[in-house]
């Protein structure tokens, strides 16, 4: 998918061969006033329009972060080489480490990409989320801890900061998640490619997405995937795990339960945890639109 905020350089260029050899060989008065007539023809109304089109056209879009580590935000900024083409493509609301806004707004947001487990017994967390959804068109959990609960989940509390904090569930607890994307941090490209599938309409990438809020651990791929005889033995599952808890043993993923951290990156990786659709096989394999 070509991001929609590059120029088409080819034809900057023309335009600017064009202005070049005006400015050289500078036309006849008459041939001047021909080709003035053409920059009359849109008018300020028209193009105040297409202006306005073109700021709509960028989503607003607020970040949140919760009880967890912050490593996905990192890995969002882990996109060097087209991080500022990611911000430029979205009008960021709301962040408290990328932009400088300490309070959610009360207007209305397109995306709201939220990364960390709620607390029960933080109630701003509670009411944030809650608000959070109220305003949002579309909520994306970001990372193990806001899809899944990930280790928060099996916090008993005590800290010396705040004993009290001992429960913690994934955002779809609480709330309607639209699409998840899980992972001990979620990979930068995943995070980048969802970010331009969301500004471009690419329902088709996102759909698979959709399917993913709440699964937990290993455990989802040993019953779902190799307890349902879907497993082709391929080995992604044990490449996806950030933690290495999952081994191949006679073609078959082994999870290491002391080592899973219960993000749910290798049931999200597993290419057979969710089936196309006839409508999507037609497309891709018989052509048909």
């Amino acid at each position: 998918m070509s991001p929609f905020w590059k120029k088409d350089e080819k034809k900057q260029s023309d335009a600017d061969n064009i202005l070049q050899m005006e400015r050289t060989n500078p036309p006849a008065e008459e041939e001047k006033l021909e080709a003035a007539e053409p920059e009359i023809t849109v008018k300020p109304a028209e193009e105040e329009t297409e202006v306005k089109e073109m700021a709509a056209a960028k989503p607003k879009v607020l970040t949140a972060v919760f009880s967890g580590c912050t490593g996905c935000l990192i890995s969002l900024t882990d996109n060097y080489d087209i991080l500022l083409d990611l911000l430029n493509a979205i009008d960021y609301r709301y962040e408290t480490t990328l932009v400088d806004q300490r309070e959610i707004p009360d207007e209305d947001i397109d995306i709201a990409i939220v990364h960390g487990s709620i607390c029960l017994q933080d109630k701003r967390q509670v009411d944030e989320i809650r608000k959070i959804r109220q305003i949002s068109k579309f909520v994306v959990a970001l990372g193990g801890c806001a899809t899944s609960g990930n280790i928060t989940k099996y916090s008993v509390g005590g800290q010396a900061a705040k004993p009290s904090h001992e429960s913690f569930v994934p955002i779809a607890n609480l709330v309607k998640v639209d699409f998840a994307l899980p992972g001990c941090p979620t990979g930068p490209e995943a995070i980048a490619n969802t970010i331009l599938a969301a500004v471009g309409g690419d329902l088709e990438y996102l759909t698979p997405l959709a399917t993913l809020a709440g699964f937990a651990c290993g455990c989802d791929l040993l019953v779902k995937i190799v307890g349902q005889g879907l497993c082709i033995g391929c080995g992604t599952c044990a490449m996806a795990c950030p933690t290495r808890a999952i081994e191949m043993d006679y073609g078959r993923p082994h999870v290491n339960q002391e080592l899973c951290v219960k993000c749910g990156n290798c049931y999200a990786q597993c290419p057979r945890s969710f089936e196309p659709t006839f409508e999507m096989i037609e497309k891709r394999i018989m052509g048909v639109e």
